[in-house]
């Protein structure tokens, strides 16, 4: 087998001496061409080819050139004509055909020059006879060398290592995740319900404070709205991460503690609404009191010993002195503060027991207003839920338009008005008490304290603030006493103040509405639309 590289030239001639041109049955070939030798025997000669042939691009581009025109052989038994003795004795339109080994495919023609053949046919059995071709003006390259392995191999493995380089930079290339275990100087807290109210400004501080934090929300009364804030303000890899889930789930529940390494939990996540839980009391029983056993178990079987717990109020009913401490006998009169109690007694026994060694730290705070100082989160109720939750989502949303006027259950109270009394406590000063609640827990140690300012404000003090704060008119209506509420709630502070170095900061009632309202007119849709 004789090969060859083609000439970087556009038209070649038959009869230029200087040059042999090749054509294949296929309607192009990429260069270099490669130039078979002919045996004497394989078929006749045919005339009939143009005499010269045009290459449409230079380099190594593929070519048009003529296919052969088929004829099939003569039979075995036949002798093959004999070919002339050079290609360029025969006329300038001559052709050169012939067949593959099994005699009937046409592969190519050849015209060149003194291209020297046998002169005298050969039968199959004899040897071929393989003579030198002498092509001037042409340079030869083995067509078939090997194809260059290594090369590939090198390029395939600096990719690969291009690739583990980018990924490496990942924050989730690593093999177990940042999230999954322990570091030293680095506190990761569950944050249980952190995508509501509470549990999100509780996120934001936490973050703020450099704690690694996991969201676990089913997203049933939180707001991913809320969560996404919390990303764009903390970036980082390894800051905070959300997961979807519900904490009635035990197989879940104990997923997520099997897959992340944390070192304490603050538990957010409840329905919180007392006139709801009257009317839904199994639903109230199995999110608060349930659940919360769920995340106690799942505590003890992966050895997280530090637990911030919320709770309420509402376990004291409607004691017979004010202000409340914390010794003040517990009998809630509605399904909420029911249902907190009992998960108060769950986490109180399990302390007790030997197998626990456990920092718990209980807080019954008041009713909560107020927003972020700085207008990144607020309360964002849903439409539905506005007359059943916090006053202040009320009295936003009978400013906003969103709902017609305030109910007020209740003006009949033996208070000063008629209406209820209650601790209003602002949401940063209540996320304070978290934080500190964390810092101060000890292992074994229980801690159980009231949350509030120590004052009690008159649902009708509440209004006229909230109608200042917003400039609104708003339009009051009073109804009949709602089952479960009590005339008159406010704390004590004292102990909280004296243990944990914690006083509420944001005391003025119209200030705290002013800043949450703020938010409110920035979202009126929540955090949805905004």
């Amino acid at each position: 087998m004789v090969k060859g590289v083609w000439p970087m030239s556009s038209t070649f001639r038959a009869r230029d001496p200087q040059f042999l041109v090749v054509a294949t049955p296929l309607p192009s070939l990429p260069l270099p061409l490669r130039v078979a030798s002919f045996p004497s025997h394989l078929g006749p000669w045919t005339p009939g080819l143009p005499s010269s042939l045009r290459f449409r691009a230079p380099g190594r581009v593929p070519i048009s050139l003529p296919r052969a025109v088929s004829r099939r052989r003569s039979p075995r038994s036949l002798a093959p004509p004999s070919p002339p003795t050079s290609i360029c004795d025969r006329p300038a339109d001559s052709k050169i055909q012939r067949w593959d080994e099994g005699g009937r495919v046409p592969v190519g023609f050849i015209l060149g020059s003194r291209l020297h053949m046998p002169t005298t046919p050969r039968s199959r059995s004899q040897a071929r006879t393989t003579r030198p071709w002498i092509l001037s003006g042409m340079d030869f390259a083995d067509s078939r060398r090997k194809p260059n392995f290594t090369g590939k191999i090198a390029v395939a493995a600096a990719l690969t290592v291009l690739c583990i380089i980018v990924l490496k930079q990942s924050p989730t290339f690593s093999g177990t995740s940042v999230f999954s275990r322990h570091e030293t100087g680095v506190t990761h807290v569950l944050v249980t319900g952190g995508a509501g109210y509470i549990g999100s400004h509780a996120t934001l501080r936490l973050l703020r404070d450099k704690y690694r934090v996991t969201i676990v929300d089913n997203l049933s009364r939180g707001n991913m709205g809320a969560v996404r804030v919390l990303q764009r303000l903390f970036p980082e890899p390894g800051r905070l991460q959300f997961i979807y889930a519900d904490l009635g789930d035990a197989k879940a529940v104990n997923k997520i503690f099997s897959e992340n390494a944390f070192d304490a939990v603050m538990h957010f996540a409840a329905v919180a609404y007392v006139g709801e839980s009257t009317m839904e009391p199994l639903r109230y029983y199995h999110n608060i009191t349930s659940n919360t056993l769920t995340v106690l178990e799942a505590m003890a079987a992966h050895n997280v010993n530090t637990l911030i717990y919320s709770s309420t109020c509402a376990t004291y009913g409607e004691p017979d002195t004010m202000p409340i401490v914390e010794t003040t006998p517990q009998n809630p009169i509605n399904p909420y503060g029911k249902a907190k109690k009992m998960a108060e007694d769950i986490i109180l026994d399990f302390t007790k027991s030997k197998k626990s060694n456990m920092a718990v730290m209980i807080l019954r705070y008041f009713n909560v207003i107020g927003s972020d100082p700085e207008g990144r989160l607020g309360e964002a109720p849903r439409p539905e839920l506005r007359e059943h939750g916090r006053i202040s989502g009320a009295c936003f949303g009978a400013a906003l338009g969103i709902i017609e006027g305030l109910k007020i259950h209740g003006n009949n109270y033996q208070t000063a008005d008629g209406t209820c009394v209650r601790d209003y406590i602002d949401v940063t000063d209540l996320v304070d008490a978290h934080v500190k609640a964390l810092d101060k827990s000890q292992p074994g140690k229980v801690g159980i304290y009231n949350v509030g300012t120590g004052r009690g404000r008159s649902v009708n003090e509440f209004v006229e603030a909230c109608k200042k704060a917003t400039g609104a008119s708003i339009k009051v209506e009073y109804l009949s006493r709602r089952p479960g509420d009590y005339a008159e709630v406010y704390s004590d502070p004292s102990k909280i103040q004296r243990e944990l170095n914690w006083t509420a900061q944001y005391t003025d009632l119209g200030q705290s509405l002013s800043q949450a309202w703020k938010w409110q007119k920035t979202h009126p849709n929540g955090y949805g639309l905004a």
